[in-house]
């Protein structure tokens, strides 16, 4: 396994990298956080994605569990597209936040 902070290899059982103290995804306890804002298990690609190509039916909202605003956009067609449109814009800068307030910020699926 190797840090995905510095690139330095850890031993299995590493809850922390040695040489720069970054969690390593094996540390349940340790929230990820960036800017102060722990970070959304949910993929900042696959938000993206979605909201593109049925943003105005508010799927990526379900993605992410905001389930009342995602039922929202479907009756609103998304606000007329302005909503999809706000949505896209804050998933692309790294803004946007699932149900809990975590920043859906990672590219990984």
């Amino acid at each position: 396994m190797y840090c995905q902070n510095c690139g330095k290899e850890l031993s299995d059982q590493a809850s922390f990298c040695p040489s720069c103290g970054h969690p390593t995804r094996n540390t349940p306890t340790v929230a990820a956080t960036r800017a102060g804002k722990a970070v959304s298990p949910h993929s900042r690609l696959a938000a993206i994605l979605i909201c593109f190509f049925v943003g105005t039916l508010g799927v990526h909202r379900f993605y992410v569990g905001k389930i009342g605003t995602g039922i929202a956009m479907i009756f609103t067609l998304g606000g007329l597209g302005i909503w999809t449109l706000v949505d896209l814009i804050m998933i692309a800068s790294g803004t946007f936040t699932d149900v809990e307030g975590r920043l859906v910020t990672d590219w990984q699926v």
